[in-house]
């Protein structure tokens, strides 16, 4: 009865994409950890955290469409939700680390004891229950966008006014964790992760495990999605988006909408950063930077706005692309970031998967054609 149920949310695309995830959260860490290195499928375990934090931004992604794509909210702020999840988790891992730490203080972070701090602050405490740290991994980006939305939302801020004041958050958090007295580390952020539930997060089973949670979360990120824009709930949030004058007019309360749709997309976007700082090694402000939400807003766009699948697609795809660029043509990445933008705005609006379907229907018609075609030119001859 479930799984009907499941089934019905997804449409064929959601259906391939959830599919392939589930392959993939099988099948790497079998190619990880039960293959020999000899072995021409072998992923050797630096590949598969690269496609952890691959999947993680693809959660990212998934969380920024739900409120661009379907709802019309275009934040440019979704990068400090993934930062705040990531600290959070960070924090817990720092936490972890305990007396083996260069210090060898059972109590505090090494940054803290370098910079001569005697206690630990309040806004670590609990962090060393992974319980806790979860909570906060979903409460303190929740929080954030629930007041954020709240004062945006009910004052009417819309359009390019929106997307500067959440750009403008971000960038207020960013110069907030760069100061030392915040106790977050600084310039330098958290690193030097030990373990994570008692588990070496350096060891090949850890990444595997750890991809393998990044493959679930995104399918299931997926299905809420899908659960949401295809429920009653999910027709208003277009409609708003289409019309948000009309959807006022006819009695929706338009604000409580966006408050919802904002404050569980930030939810979903912390638990992206969670997932990403143990696979990554390391969580800075540098994560808050206006650059990395602009980012996020493109990986959607090339994918496919409005879509779910497209945007996680897009994320896949300009990661990768990101991650040749750098490696090969360092110096070039931002103007091919700034190029492929443009080239997506004004030859596929609709994204990747857009294009992908306009082929399909391309070549389904022309199935027609010929098909058609044929019984007719054999009744002539007859």
């Amino acid at each position: 009865m479930l799984t009907s149920r499941l089934l019905a949310l997804l449409d064929r695309r959601s259906l391939i994409a959830v599919g392939l995830l589930a392959a993939a959260a099988v099948l790497v860490p079998i190619l990880l950890l039960m293959t020999p290195e000899s072995f021409p499928l072998h992923m050797p375990a630096y590949i598969v955290a690269l496609l952890g934090k691959y999947l993680c931004y693809a959660i990212l992604a998934v969380a920024l469409d739900l409120v661009w794509g379907y709802c019309g909210i275009l934040s440019l702020g979704h990068g400090a939700f993934f930062a705040l999840g990531g600290y959070a988790m960070g924090m817990y891992l720092m936490r972890q680390i305990g007396a083996r730490g260069v210090y060898a203080n059972p109590v505090l972070p090494d940054f803290m004891v370098f910079l001569n701090w005697k206690e630990l602050p309040v806004t670590w405490w609990g962090f060393n229950f992974f319980p806790y740290a979860m909570l906060m991994v979903l409460l303190v980006p929740g929080v954030l966008a629930f007041a954020f939305g709240w004062l945006a939302f009910r004052s009417r801020v819309t359009g390019v006014y929106l997307s500067i004041i959440t750009q403008a958050m971000t960038y207020a958090l960013l110069l907030a964790f760069f100061r030392n007295d915040m106790g977050f580390g600084g310039n330098n952020g958290l690193t030097d992760f030990k373990d994570i539930l008692g588990f070496n997060v350096q060891s090949d089973a850890t990444r595997a495990a750890l991809f393998s949670v990044s493959a679930i979360t995104l399918i299931v990120s997926i299905l809420i999605g899908r659960f949401l824009v295809t429920s009653k709930f999910g027709k208003v949030l277009i409609a708003i988006r289409d019309a948000e004058s009309r959807a006022r007019f006819l009695g929706y309360r338009v604000e409580n909408y966006k408050l919802a749709v904002f404050t569980l997309s930030a939810m979903m976007a912390g638990v992206a950063g969670a997932l990403y700082v143990p696979q990554v090694g390391i969580i800075n402000p540098s994560e808050f930077s206006p650059a990395q939400s602009i980012e996020a807003v493109i990986w959607v766009a090339v994918g496919g706005r409005g879509t779910l699948v497209g945007a996680a697609l897009g994320a896949l795809i300009v990661n990768f692309a990101k991650t040749w660029f750098t490696g090969a043509l360092p110096e070039y990445w931002l103007f091919a970031l700034g190029l492929l933008f443009v080239l997506v705005t004004l030859f596929l609006p609709r994204g990747v998967l857009g294009l992908i379907d306009k082929l399909r229907r391309r070549q389904a018609a022309t199935d027609v054609a010929e098909n058609g075609a044929q019984p007719a030119a054999k009744a002539s001859g007859g």
